[in-house]
């Protein structure tokens, strides 16, 4: 395993500026995932960790070593690609074994090491078939058992389970996870899906443009985000950001929503917020820090109000209510029995404790 530095990369495709000066460091043994919309320079910065795209300035440590000049073959690197890249014509042990062979390795070591590597995947009983005689979810354990035989200092996923259906990704998830426990290498994972990133990370870097927007433990970004963007990037539903006005009243601060309905802000947390009373503010709700309240005393630092239900999306044990919370809509995530259809009206109970502030003009967290 190694470790892997990156700084002040920068990658141009023509016009387009694809990764804007990242400076990132992954220690050995990390599982760092790379998260971001289309376009954000997610793929092209694993890409060029790989050596298939030059970068145009900056440079790219492995273990210590700048690799900027090696060739791909030369990295130590071992990769799994979105469309599994398996040879057709090759049966599954010779697809696993099919690097190990161009390395002139030993044919006793490449039997114990495709043996270990598709033991670990579950995949033992089908190393005689063809590619075209598996599951999707067969094929992409084939690709990560040619990727694991290798025994590379680093290892790089470009969305590797993007084509399976959703039972599958959840399987395969709990394998990739699984296996990174097991052999302890450092794992570049790259993704679109927010899900993906908060099971399996241990380190999200989420980017933005080309930039990274934010960086750290998957907790961390999900309880305190930078911005706006990244709020609204993770969680499922997304976090409701409600416009209004932080205020003074009672002694504290508050958040007045454009109806004038008032939300006192917990001051232990709030008391030294850098933004000017009366400036413009967006306050973010999570929906799981909604609730149906239940009577008795108050928590500190929630506050209750009457809510009108506008919508019901029953999940199961769950659903999602869409209400009005000052004039603008807010998704609640309640037990199942708690609301049961739309225009009933019920007591809403918010944990402000919980809640997010960000500048409306600059939409940076306060």
């Amino acid at each position: 395993m190694a470790d892997l530095k990156i700084t002040d990369l920068h990658k141009h495709y023509g016009p387009v500026h694809a990764v804007r000066g990242v400076d990132l460091e992954i220690p050995a043994r990390e599982f760092a995932v790379l998260v971001g919309p289309s376009g954000c320079g997610k793929s092209t910065l694993l890409r060029s960790i790989a050596g298939l795209e030059e970068i145009d300035r900056g440079t790219i440590e492995i273990g210590g070593k700048v690799v900027n000049d090696m060739r791909p073959r030369d990295r130590d690197i071992a990769m799994v690609f979105q469309n599994y890249a398996l040879y057709p014509y090759l049966t599954v042990y010779e697809n696993i074994a099919f690097g190990l062979k161009a390395r002139k390795t030993p044919k006793a070591e490449i039997e114990t090491r495709v043996k270990r590597a598709a033991d670990m995947l579950g995949i033992a009983g089908l190393l005689d078939r063809l590619p075209r005689q598996l599951s999707g979810g067969q094929r992409q354990r084939v690709a990560i058992g040619r990727a694991i035989v290798r025994n590379a200092r680093l290892f790089l996923f470009d969305e590797p389970l993007s084509n399976l259906d959703a039972q599958l990704r959840d399987e395969m998830r709990g394998e990739i996870k699984r296996l990174h426990q097991e052999i302890a290498t450092t794992m570049i994972y790259v993704t679109h899906d927010q899900i993906e990133a908060m099971t399996l990370a241990d380190r999200i870097v989420l980017l933005r443009d080309g930039k990274i927007e934010q960086q750290g433990k998957p907790l961390d970004l999900f309880e305190r985000p930078a911005s706006r963007f990244v709020a609204g990037f993770l969680g499922s539903p997304q976090m409701n950001f409600l416009s209004g006005r932080l205020v003074n009243g009672g002694g504290s601060q508050a958040v007045r929503l454009g109806d004038g309905t008032t939300l006192p802000l917990p001051a232990g947390r709030w008391n030294r917020l850098a933004a000017a009373p009366d400036s413009e503010i967006i306050l973010g709700l999570r929906p799981e820090h909604m609730s149906r309240a239940q009577g008795g005393a108050v928590p500190p630092g929630a506050v209750r109000i009457g809510a009108t239900v506008e919508l019901v999306q029953p999940t199961g044990s769950r659903s999602y209510a869409t209400l009005g919370l000052g004039g603008q809509p807010v998704v609640a995530e309640l037990q199942a029995h708690d609301v049961s259809r739309p225009e009933e009206t019920l007591e809403l109970q918010i944990d402000l404790n919980r809640a997010s502030l960000f500048d409306a003009k600059t939409e940076k967290a306060l």
